[in-house]
């Protein structure tokens, strides 16, 4: 069994609206110092395979369905 942590981010120089509103109401808040914010999507899932193959058919998710690769860059990581 193997469980692997798919993280997925916009590219450089895409605009994101939700890490830039998150910024926003945070500094409403009250919060201070906050020089940038990303949003990140983390996807954990448990395979019942090898790690070598949980991380191949985490990158296959990515390229399949989960990642725009026009906008998009991942990383698979195992556990």
């Amino acid at each position: 069994m193997a469980i692997i942590d798919i993280r997925i981010e916009l590219k450089k120089g895409v605009a994101d609206p939700e890490g830039a509103n998150t910024k926003k109401t945070l500094e409403a808040l009250g919060f201070e110092g906050i020089e940038d914010l990303k949003s990140v999507k983390v996807y954990e899932v448990t395979l019942d395979m090898t790690a070598e193959e949980a991380r191949q058919a985490g990158e296959e998710m990515c390229r399949k369905l989960l990642v725009n690769p026009v906008i998009q860059r991942y990383s698979v990581t195992v556990r």
